[in-house]
Order: structure tokens, then C-alpha cells, then sequence
């Protein structure tokens, strides 16, 4: 099982900005995917964006507005998230895929878009 260490949230204001990082664990078991989730309050966890060879997939209500990147080498995944409004409050999740197609989750992190 892959470990994965999110950083990067916290309190932000509306139209505000936050980068989102999480590192996986050298497991040496390959990584053919990673990507965000979230879950706000009172609601289930949704994806947020995701990435593999295929490139980028997002979550309609983060379309031009979040942008998913990931650095290989380093296995580690970025969320930029840009405009953020309130209903973007949630705990974020990272998450990955790796070679055998198990999933590993990260102990989630909170962004808060507040006034």
C-alpha cells in the first residue's frame, strides 16, 4: 500500500487561491494514476480532478477553475485551485491507482473558503 502526505490547505478568502500537494510513499509498486477528491459537509465524497497517461479529467464544478499536474519522478500530484467559492469548503482527499489497480488514500486535508 502506497502512503500519501497532503499539504497545502487551510482558511482562504472567496476568489482566493490555494495550491494543494501530496507526495506517495516510495513503495516501489508503479502509480498509473492519482488525482483529488473531496467531501463537503454533509455530502459524500466526489472526485475532484484526476490524472494518467490519458491526461487530466475534472469534476464539472471545478472546470476553469482547478488545475491537476503531477511530477512522476518525485510521485507526487498538485491541485491549483483558483476563484475558489464556498462551496469549494471540504476536506480534500488524495488519492492513487497504482499497477494492480489498488487504491490508497491520503488522511485527507481542510480548505475552508470563508469571509
Amino acid at each position: 500500500q502506497v502512503q500519501l502526505v497532503e499539504s497545502g490547505g487551510g482558511l482562504v478568502q472567496p476568489g482566493g487561491s490555494l495550491r494543494l500537494s501530496c507526495a506517495a510513499s516510495e513503495s516501489g509498486v508503479k502509480i498509473v494514476d492519482m488525482g483529488w477528491y473531496r467531501r463537503a459537509p454533509g455530502k459524500k465524497r466526489a472526485l475532484v480532478a484526476r490524472i494518467n497517461n490519458g491526461g487530466p479529467s475534472y469534476a464539472y464544478a471545478v472546470l476553469g477553475r482547478f488545475t491537476i499536474a503531477r511530477d512522476t519522478a518525485k510521485k507526487t500530484v498538485y491541485l491549483q485551485m483558483n476563484s475558489l467559492e464556498p462551496l469549494d469548503t471540504a476536506i480534500y482527499y488524495c488519492c492513487c491507482r497504482d499497477v494492480y489497480l489498488y487504491d490508497s488514500w491520503g488522511q485527507g486535508i481542510q480548505v475552508t473558503v470563508s469571509s
